[in-house]
């Protein structure tokens, strides 16, 4: 077999690839969900099982990607021959037909996600709004992506009871506001920190392409990688709207709204960053807007808000700015 052949086979068997080599992981919808290429228990690599997509993944952890020949080598720790050979002798197995989908199909997700965040309330003078305040955020006002849900469920890991933990909840909504689904961070009561599970945070419903919107969409837009770094410029310039879009590998995916002139990009001061960074830049290369990096001191930009404090990280970020778009950061536009 010729190597697409291997590959568009692979594809149509997706499932049955992501049984036999991830197999900690599980069905979610139109994907397989687990942690890594190895196949760690966790959530942030997705395997598309169906359509014209099928057998594309992406680790939102590291920004890897590719097809189930890169998975299976990656996996088995395989050079491209080997893996070829690899993939030749799985293909030549009898394998099961997929078992129905027993998690929720994204658009019954989605509904989910809009029933949670209609049950929340906004975050004032609760664990979501001390837990900020921990991180160093502090709101100039009420943002209405933002609520608290005093005991939301989470599944730990597949196979496991649910249990409920208090939540901060933020919605995650296409450019029109339309609500697709929800991100939680679970909190931990006794510490107003995170949650002590393996992954406090938890998304439900259709993140890719979307985000958590903060402000109305302008010709300006700050986009960052996470809520927490979003929220930190929103403390300190919170007329300057901007969009959280959740990991590194939706940031580098994200759809700009129409009519954006300008977008400055909040990325994180590692690899999976900096890639996303350049692949958002090169994907929006052919259109008429300006991608300009607002690049940390630190980590990301909420450590640079703890380690410089508000003032010094305010005089940071506007310095990063076209002087143009200062007057809007500043609410005086």
């Amino acid at each position: 077999m010729s190597l697409p052949e291997i590959v568009s086979r692979l594809a149509a068997e997706a499932e049955a690839v992501c049984r036999t080599y991830l197999p900690a992981g599980r069905r979610q919808g139109a994907y397989w969900q687990v942690g890594d290429v190895l196949g760690t228990p966790g959530g942030s690599l997705y395997v598309r099982l169906t359509g014209p997509r099928a057998g594309k993944w992406t680790d939102a952890a590291t920004s890897q990607h590719g097809d189930l020949l890169d998975l299976i080598a990656a996996n088995r720790g395989l050079d491209l021959r080997a893996a070829l050979d690899e993939a030749t002798a799985f293909l030549r197995l009898p394998h099961d037909p997929p078992a129905p989908a027993r998690e929720p199909v994204p658009a019954n997700s989605t509904a989910v996600a809009q029933r949670l965040f209609a049950a929340s309330r906004p975050i004032a003078g609760t664990l979501a709004a001390r837990y900020l305040a921990g991180r160093g955020i502090v709101l100039a006002h009420p943002e209405p992506a933002l609520r608290f849900h005093p005991r939301a469920f989470c599944r730990p890991d597949p196979g496991m009871t649910r249990t409920q933990w208090p939540a901060l909840i933020a919605a995650v909504t296409a450019a029109d506001g339309t609500l697709t689904g929800v991100h939680r961070t679970f909190l931990d009561p006794a510490t107003s920190g995170k949650a002590p599970l393996i992954r406090p945070r938890r998304a439900l419903g259709l993140l890719l392409g979307n985000g958590v919107w903060f402000g109305a969409a302008r010709p300006v837009l700050v986009v960052g990688e996470g809520l927490e770094t979003i929220l930190s410029l929103r403390s300190v310039l919170p007329d300057l709207p901007a969009v959280a879009a959740l990991s590194a590998a939706h940031l580098g995916a994200f759809k700009p709204p129409p009519g954006l002139r300008r977008l400055y990009v909040a990325h994180d001061a590692d690899a999976p960053g900096l890639h996303a960074l350049a692949r958002l830049a090169g994907r929006l290369g052919p259109r008429p807007i300006t991608v300009r990096p607002l690049p940390p001191v630190g980590a990301d930009a909420n450590a640079d808000l703890l380690s410089l404090g508000p003032r010094r990280f305010r005089a940071r970020v506007l310095g990063h700015l076209d002087p143009a778009d200062v007057p809007l950061a500043l609410g005086r536009e």
